[in-house]
């Protein structure tokens, strides 16, 4: 294997898919679980409105999915959009409309429903 560098047409990455990429925590864990899951905090409804909300805003090359655990569950429902990796924890459609307004249409962030670097999970033991 040799040190040189690849030409630029190989260096480049790809243009994304999507502009914005969301991924919305839809875990199942039993009734009951110690640390909860997302999808028993209705994370499900959830991630189906928004899904609905963003095709009703017109929302273009925005890709809304479901995740398997993202290991944020005691702070859910929670969701992270890429390319930024910023987390929110929506309760409600109302929370639903202000991260697609604040964050996807305007570009800004509904901090209000941000995790933060203040939101870490317990040493575990």
């Amino acid at each position: 294997m040799t040190d040189a560098p690849l030409p630029s047409t190989e260096t480049a990455d790809p243009p994304p898919c999507f502009q914005a990429h969301v991924f919305v925590c839809c875990n199942r864990r039993p009734d009951g679980h110690r640390r909860g899951s997302c999808a028993a905090k209705g994370s499900e409804e959830l991630r189906d409105y928004m899904k609905a909300r963003a095709k009703e805003l017109g929302l273009v090359g925005v890709r809304i999915n479901s995740a398997g655990c993202l290991d944020r569950c005691e702070f859910g429902p929670t969701m992270v959009i890429y390319p930024e990796g910023v987390w929110y924890s929506p309760k409600s459609r109302a929370d639903v409309d202000r991260i697609l307004q604040a964050h996807l249409v305007e570009g800004g962030r509904a901090r209000e429903l941000m995790l933060s670097e203040r939101d870490v999970l317990p040493p575990k033991v």
